[in-house]
């Protein structure tokens, strides 16, 4: 079962971990388009790729 992904949410690539934080700007079937802090607009494939949702940053922060 492939993961879904919504845009908006923030991911990361466990692999390329040097791509840093990642946004989701597109999730169509099985192709996932994210915009990364150090890689840019990337589109990744999920069956070759393990996306992980991270929380958004600031999330958790309480002022």
């Amino acid at each position: 079962m492939i993961a879904q992904f919504l845009p908006g949410e923030y991911v990361c690539l466990p692999e390329r971990p040097d791509w840093g934080l990642g946004q989701v700007q597109s999730a169509i079937g099985e192709r996932v388009t994210v915009m990364f802090e150090e890689a840019g607009k990337q589109t990744l494939n999920l069956r070759h790729a393990l996306l992980e949702k991270v929380p958004a940053p600031g999330a958790g922060r309480r002022r």
